[in-house]
């Protein structure tokens, strides 16, 4: 099982980013405690020195097996499926913007909340059908470039939008490419799907990534999630990806981050 974090190359407004700012420190204690890789955070990849990055992951012996793009919706509101024509090309032309980076590093461009929300009164089939256009687009500007896609289900209190695993896989057949899949989450899928391990085996190789919090979003051990279980059913679909931590810096950030690794890993040890 290789782990990884999440990492934001600037500072945000997301709490669940557990690493944010200090980019060169917070790199080497990820690889100090052991972490396989830093999932990358960018909300601009135009303000991203990618030699000063791939030195330093590099020199850190760290892989990047995905970038995240919610900064985008959280601090600009770009978004696939706004009603203003301008601010969905805009990010969708993000998105295509963070396909070189993704190259570089073999990462999984994640579609979060830059998916949008739906406001009182929107169609939801109408937003759907942007959303999956958007998609298309973007999966055709990374194909050429060996770069996969993977949208994030999330939870109803923070997105009107797939919620859950089967909404996805939904999408998934809708849009019709070979490189878009889903990315769960442990925390979400807490929230929204009736049976956690079911749904994983539900995605079978259209699982692209994986996020690890608990059920209170702590790092892995802090809740009440039967990791064990989850874990020994997402090996079961063949999947040999990262699972990620994305929790809440609780604590703080470094203590939960070597909590979490040393769970993950006693649970691989036992088994």
């Amino acid at each position: 099982m290789k782990l990884s974090i999440v990492l934001s190359t600037q500072q945000t407004q997301f709490q669940a980013a557990t690493f944010t700012g200090a980019l060169e420190a917070n790199l080497a204690e990820i690889a100090g405690m052991g972490y396989d890789g830093a999932e990358l955070a960018i909300r601009n990849p135009e303000l991203v020195d990618l030699a000063l990055l791939s030195d330093l992951l590099a020199k850190n012996h760290l892989a990047v097996p995905a970038i995240g793009t919610g900064q985008a919706w959280n601090d600009e509101k770009l978004s696939f499926t706004d009603a203003d024509p301008a601010i969905r090309r805009a990010a969708i032309e993000r998105i295509i913007s963070h396909v070189r980076i993704a190259a570089h590093f073999d990462a999984v461009i994640i579609i979060g909340l830059i998916r949008g929300m739906l406001r009182p009164g929107d169609d939801e089939t109408y937003a759907v059908s942007l959303l999956c256009e958007g998609i298309q687009e973007c999966c055709q500007a990374a194909r050429s470039f060996g770069v996969k896609l993977a949208l994030e289900p999330i939870n109803r209190y923070e997105c009107s939008l797939i919620n859950t695993c089967s909404e996805g896989l939904h999408l998934v057949d809708r849009v019709k490419a070979d490189n878009f899949g889903l990315l769960l989450d442990t925390y979400h899928m807490n929230i929204e799907e009736q049976n956690i391990e079911a749904s994983v085996r539900s995605c079978g190789d259209r699982l692209f990534h994986f996020h690890a919090a608990d059920s209170n979003r702590w790092y892995p051990g802090g809740g009440h999630l039967d990791f064990e279980s989850i874990l020994s059913n997402l090996e079961s679909t063949g999947y040999h990806g990262f699972v990620s931590g994305e929790f809440l810096p609780k604590p703080d950030a470094l203590t939960a981050a070597k909590r979490s690794i040393e769970y993950l890993r006693s649970l691989q040890v036992n088994r």
